[in-house]
């Protein structure tokens, strides 16, 4: 599969694949068909420049409504993929993919939280697969093969009619056997019960490999909050499983509590992992200290060849240096590539359900 994962070592090759792009300005990706558009979203701001001119460079999306952004005929790859739109609608646009003429899609994901951006409020994301820019400019850079079709929807599941930008790069080429389908999943507690873990992912049947975690965090104790251990159960695993973190910081890369400098949280966002938002209470109305991270497993990806559930736990202090249980509010985010079918995911929740409160 030429021109797939190329990285910087492999730029310099040369490839038969063909590149494509779907945006508002060219809805199929046909080749030479982009920029013909005589009426959009910017027909009025071009009335005087005319066809070639920006015309259509966005979407609206009714209330109740699903846009289809893309719909490829294969083989091919994904390669990269920009959206933007307000952050009031980042947990009511709920971004679906579908492979391969499949009815349940692969990814059901709200937008917000597909690019690490799950409280709804801006915050920079510079990692290698996703990578969120100055004013809300949200990146993906994982690459999704299909071999048959590949197909995109935004279903808008709130009351307001949302305008989105987008710009979807792929190409054609042949995907190799070994190519797995790329999935991700959304999950909520809120609060989870006390005593309980929350659940990143259950039920994956198949073969893959585990890539990534991102978590929307919101902590409803005082107190440090981040000691509970992840939990990867795998190929039969039951009631204990084979690889077990150390804590919620170590896991997503930091140490003793995220603290530096002394007194404060230290944000950092790298290629791999980070804590890139930190929210405070304003003493009014912000009144839960609320925190979004990632984890990608690029350089140590999680294996299965049969089945994986991901668990993590929430957990803090209580007097005489006892642990404490938790009862957050955790919404978390997972990726992994795997052999299809896939198993069925849970029902999405409802706009309520999603909803940042």
């Amino acid at each position: 599969m030429q021109g797939f994962g190329l990285g910087l070592n492999g730029l310099a090759t040369l490839s038969t694949a063909k590149s494509r792009s779907i945006s508002p300005e060219n809805f199929t990706g046909e080749k030479g068909k982009a920029a013909m558009a005589i009426e959009g979203t910017g027909q009025d701001c071009a009335r005087e420049l005319g066809q070639g001119w920006k015309v259509s460079p966005s979407v609206r999306i009714a209330p109740g409504s699903t846009w289809d952004m893309a719909d490829i005929q294969g083989p091919g790859v994904i390669e990269s993929i920009w959206v933007t739109c307000f952050p009031d609608f980042w947990r009511s646009l709920v971004l679906r993919f579908y492979w391969d003429d499949e009815e349940e899609p692969s990814v059901e994901v709200p937008v917000g939280d597909f690019f690490c951006s799950g409280w709804t409020e801006r915050c920079n994301v510079n990692s290698l697969p996703i990578a969120v820019n100055p004013a809300g400019g949200m990146n993906s850079y994982w690459p999704m093969p299909f071999r048959k079709r590949a197909r995109i929807t935004m279903e808008n599941i709130g009351t307001q009619e949302a305008v989105l930008y987008y710009q979807v790069n792929y190409s054609l080429q042949d995907v190799p056997d070994s190519a797995a389908y790329f999935h991700a999943q959304w999950r909520r507690s809120n609060p989870l019960p006390y005593k309980e873990v929350h659940t990143l992912a259950d039920g994956i049947q198949g073969q893959g490999h585990y890539v990534g975690t991102y978590i929307a965090w919101g902590v409803n104790n005082r107190g440090w909050w981040g000691e509970g251990e992840i939990k990867f159960y795998m190929d039969g695993d039951d009631e204990f499983p084979t690889i077990c973190g150390t804590g919620t910081e170590d896991y997503f890369g930091g140490a003793w509590n995220f603290e530096h400098p002394k007194g404060q949280y230290g944000v950092f966002s790298t290629p791999f992992l980070g804590l890139p938002q930190v929210i405070i209470p304003d003493g009014l109305y912000q009144s839960q200290q609320r925190f979004g991270m990632y984890r990608w497993h690029i350089m140590d990806p999680i294996r299965f060849s049969e089945d994986l559930k991901v668990t993590i736990q929430a957990l803090g202090w209580r007097s005489e240096r006892r642990y404490l249980p938790l009862q957050d509010d955790i919404a978390s985010t997972v990726f992994w590539y795997q052999t299809e079918p896939h198993a069925p995911y849970p029902v999405l929740p409802d706009a309520n359900a999603l909803e940042v409160i």
